[in-house]
């Protein structure tokens, strides 16, 4: 690379984005789409390099122009679903905490001097004839505050 090339490209770091599209519309010689100081600035110096050193061989040209022509470009997505989408999925079930007793039993615990029932189902727990989605939801209605449901009831992982 000859040294004024050189210093052209070291002045594009002090132009302003807009002084670069300028200069990359003059250099490139396509509309400047982008406002990227970094980007136009490899752009340009690509181009200034390449134009001072002469360019991409007739050779290569001529062999990027064969691989194109064979290579088998899509544009656009296919119109049939492919395999994979037309495969059927298996709905994964969601795995129950293990600390948690089977649907049907109950937790059992003295608060305050007063017993607590508390009815394990399938999507969330009973207690007082309400539905709670959380053992956490059922702890905070009972202390007024909250409380981790599993640590509140004592279910503590078995190690």
């Amino acid at each position: 690379m000859n040294s004024v090339t050189a210093e052209e490209i070291a002045n594009l770091e002090k132009m302003t984005i807009g002084q670069l599209a300028d200069k990359y519309e003059k250099v490139i010689g396509e509309e400047c789409r982008s406002r990227h100081k970094r980007y136009l600035i490899r752009r340009i110096a690509w181009r200034l390099q390449a134009n001072s050193e002469g360019g991409i061989s007739e050779r290569a040209l001529r062999r990027a122009e064969e691989l194109a022509i064979d290579a088998e470009i899509r544009v656009t997505p296919p119109r049939r679903p492919t395999e994979l989408e037309t495969t059927p999925t298996i709905p994964m079930v969601d795995a129950r905490d293990p600390r948690l007793p089977p649907p049907g039993s109950f937790i059992e615990r003295d608060y305050k001097g007063r017993p607590l029932r508390i009815l394990v189902l399938e999507n969330g727990f009973e207690y007082e004839g309400r539905r709670y989605k959380t053992l956490t939801a059922v702890a905070n209605t009972i202390t007024g505050s909250h409380v981790n449901g599993f640590q509140f009831f004592r279910l503590w992982r078995k190690k």
